[in-house]
Order: structure tokens, then C-alpha cells, then sequence
């Protein structure tokens, strides 16, 4: 098969190279791509929402399975636009349509979902600019911390967790009035806060059916013990001791059944990944919120932990065969830690040549914001190398990738040491 995959991070670098390991994989393309990406695939240079150029190199390279990414593609419609393009309709893609990436494209229209098909999550209420009245009124009868969510995509960046009713009605204002994150907040949900602690489950679906893939815990704070700003994350491990048979099992009763069920009762014809936020208080379950798509740096601790052929659980979704898939999970921990640019998730700068690559051992490298320049692998973003290293503890999967975090070098490059040590307490 001539596989497209749509985007350019370690999440894509991943899949990719899932993807090559399967023989069943022919020619493989990644649009736009990173440096990672173009040692195993053919980079094609197409913005993800260039949805012409998507169509051209589809024709062009005669292919026969797209997956798509990141979600601002989904968000945007990219399945729909195959499926209203005779030259390309026949080609199966994996992600949900406009309709079903509201999921995560509306943070509104998910609540709704949740609060209407029954599953756990926060209470909330959601305000416009011309309620912002109504809102501070309302805030006012709120315990705190109190969190507020922007409605639209905000790069992960337009969650705001209020610790005082000052800094809350403050931070209304800024989205709503303000436009703190232009359109994205032209809606703003708040939400209670909810106590515990954090984690993702993944789900792929053909729309009636699904598997379950591994659980993983991600790590948004610049800093070791995560302190300071939130970023895309700095890395993440998989599985998470809490997340136990037990768990889990409320997980798919309370939140995967009620969700697909919810999304065919809407009439959402839903082919893709289901990316739960959850926090778990005592055991229990409650949903943060949905993602349309996997997790990043998530998928670099939970792809290389399935044993499958991946071609086959692609192919699986887009014929809706997935009830004969059985996942094979490896049952080692894996931790990938992100090395980042220095200044990030401020400001940046791009170009740094990373050296030291191949002296890494032990540990697979999955490229995210990076780019060759005459030869050279350059920074090209904020989030630039994950390093996944397996082993039979937490701590002895970390060593490996703190150790290739160490070597790799590029100027001001920094990285998380703890990620998933407070798992261990």
C-alpha cells in the first residue's frame, strides 16, 4: 500500500515508523514532514490544510490509505473533503469529519456531548462576550480553583486554571473582551476544577467498534516537578501503574461505551482516534476533556508498545473490521522524554544544528520540530527530539532516555529529568 500520513511532529515520526516496519507498507509519504520523517519516508512539502495539494499528491502517488495527524486538518474539514472529491473519495482516511473533530475543536459542543450521553465530567457553563456579565456573576458562585477553557483550538494553550476570584474574572474578561486567544475564546467554558491525578486513554474506532490501546500519562510543565508554564508537553509514559485492569474497566463502561454510542445516536460517523483526558479521583474516572486524535508525546511511549502490524489496524478501521483485531501490547514501560529549544514554551529561536544523534544507544529517537539544512539537522521548533528508552521499571526506561537526552546536543537545549518518577510514590 502507498500510505499518506498528514503532519509534521513526533506523534507523525511515530507513526511513520510503526508504518515502515509492516511489510504490507509500499511507498510511504509524510506531508509536510520533519527531518525524522525523511530518513524513513518521502517528505512531501504540503501544509496540512492545504487540502488542493493534499488531493494532487494523492493522484500523484497513486495513494491508498491516508492518516491524518494533528487535529487542525480535522477541524477543518479534511475528511469531508475527500469524501465530497470524486478523484479521492475512494481513498480511506483515518480521522473523524468536521462534525466528529468538534470533539476537540469546541470545547462547548463536547460538554454538551458528555453532560447529554451521561459521562462523567465537570460541571460547567459556557459564556459569550455579550454574557460576560453573567459570567462574572456566575463565577462568583463558583468554589475555586475554577478553570477556564477556551471553545476553539488554542495549540493546547487556552486552559486557565484560576486560583483566586480575582485572577478569574481577570482571565474572563482577557478571553472574552480581550480575545486572548482570538477566536478560540470568542467562547469560554467554565468548568469546575476536578482533584486527582491526570491520565489518557486512546481509543481507535471504525465507528462501531474499537480497541483500546495502552494508557499513557503525559507531562505538561516546563519544569521538574512540574513546575512553571504548560508547554505541549515535555514527555510521557506508558502504562501508568494507577491505570489498572480495574480502572480501565470503568473507563469503558462509563466514558468509550456512552461516547461511540453518543456518536452514533448523532448520527457522527466517526473513523479515528478518541483521545480521553481523564483524571482518576480515589479510582474514579472523570473526563477532562476529548481529543480527535493521538497525544503528543503520547504516541511515542504507546505505538511502540503495540506488537501489531499496524497496516492491518489501519485497514481494519476504514473496512470497520476492528472487532477482529486483538491487540498485542508489550508489556515493558516505556518513557519518552522531549528535548526542547531553550526559551521554549516562550520565545525561541530556530536553526541550532543538533549533533550527537548517532552516538545514542538504547533508546528509539522520534523527531518533532526539525528540519535538514544542507545536510545538517537543525531546531525547527519549540518541541524538538522525543527519546523513547523501554525497560521493566519506570526508573530503569528512564535512565535510558535521560542518558540520550544527555548526548544529544544542541545549543540551549533543555528536557524534563522526572518524567513519570511521581508515579512511583
Amino acid at each position: 500500500m502507498n500510505i499518506l500520513i498528514i503532519g509534521s511532529g513526533g506523534r507523525e515520526h511515530t507513526f511513520a515508523w510503526k508504518l515502515k516496519q509492516s511489510p504490507k507498507c509500499g511507498n510511504l509519504f509524510v506531508a509536510p514532514g520533519n527531518a525524522g520523517t525523511e530518513q524513513i519516508a518521502t517528505n512531501l512539502a504540503i501544509d496540512v490544510t492545504d487540502f488542493k495539494g493534499i488531493e494532487k499528491a494523492c493522484i500523484e502517488h497513486k495513494i491508498n490509505l491516508v492518516i491524518v495527524g494533528p487535529e487542525a486538518p480535522l477541524v477543518a474539514g479534511i475528511v469531508n473533503y475527500f469524501e465530497a472529491t470524486d478523484s479521492i473519495k475512494h481513498i480511506p482516511i483515518i480521522g473523524p469529519d468536521k462534525v466528529g473533530a468538534q470533539l476537540e475543536g469546541s470545547k462547548d459542543f463536547s460538554k454538551n456531548f458528555m453532560q447529554k450521553y451521561g459521562v462523567p465530567t465537570a460541571a460547567s457553563r459556557t459564556f459569550t462576550e455579550a454574557e460576560l456579565e453573567e459570567g462574572l456573576t456566575y463565577l462568583e458562585t463558583q468554589s475555586l480553583p475554577i478553570v477556564l477553557k477556551a471553545d476553539g483550538l488554542a495549540a493546547g494553550k487556552g486552559v486557565i486554571i484560576a486560583e483566586d476570584m480575582a485572577t478569574a474574572k481577570r482571565t474572563l474578561k482577557e478571553m472574552l473582551a480581550d480575545k486572548l486567544f482570538g477566536e478560540a475564546s470568542a467562547k469560554v467554558v467554565v468548568e469546575q476544577f476536578l482533584k486527582g491525578i491526570e491520565a489518557s486513554v486512546f481509543v481507535l474506532t471504525d465507528g462501531e467498534h474499537y480497541v483500546i490501546l495502552p494508557e499513557a500519562k503525559d507531562y505538561k510543565r516546563i519544569g521538574d516537578n512540574d513546575t512553571g508554564p504548560n508547554t505541549g508537553g515535555m514527555g510521557a509514559v506508558s502504562p501508568v501503574p494507577f491505570a489498572d485492569a480495574t480502572f480501565i474497566k470503568k473507563v469503558e463502561d462509563r466514558v468509550i461505551i456512552p461516547t461511540i454510542n453518543g456518536l452514533k445516536k448523532e448520527g457522527i460517523v466517526y473513523k479515528g482516534f478518541i483521545f480521553i483526558g481523564l483524571m482518576s479521583d480515589n479510582g474514579e474516572p472523570w473526563v477532562i476533556e476529548y481529543n480527535a486524535r493521538m497525544g503528543d508525546p503520547e504516541t511515542e511511549v504507546v505505538f511502540p508498545r503495540i506488537q501489531n502490524d499496524i497496516v492491518d489496524l489501519f485497514v481494519a478501521t476504514a473496512e470497520n473490521k476492528l472487532n477482529e483485531i486483538k491487540l498485542s501490547i508489550d508489556p515493558r514501560t516505556a518513557t519518552t522524554v522531549m528535548l526542547v529549544a531553550g526559551g521554549y514554551p516562550g520565545d525561541y529561536s530556530k536553526g541550532q544544528e543538533i549533533t550527537k544523534l548517532e552516538d545514542v544507544a538504547d533508546v528509539t529517537i522520534f523527531h518533532a520540530g526539525t528540519k535538514n539544512t544542507g545536510g545538517k539537522i537543525v531546531t525547527n521548533g519549540g518541541r524538538v527530539i522525543a527519546v523513547t528508552g523501554f525497560g521493566n521499571s519506570i526508573p530503569e526506561a528512564l535512565a535510558k532516555s535521560n542518558k540520550a537526552a544527555s548526548t544529544i546536543q544542541w545549543e540551549g537545549k533543555n528536557y524534563r529529568r522526572d518524567i513519570g518518577l511521581d508515579l512511583m510514590k
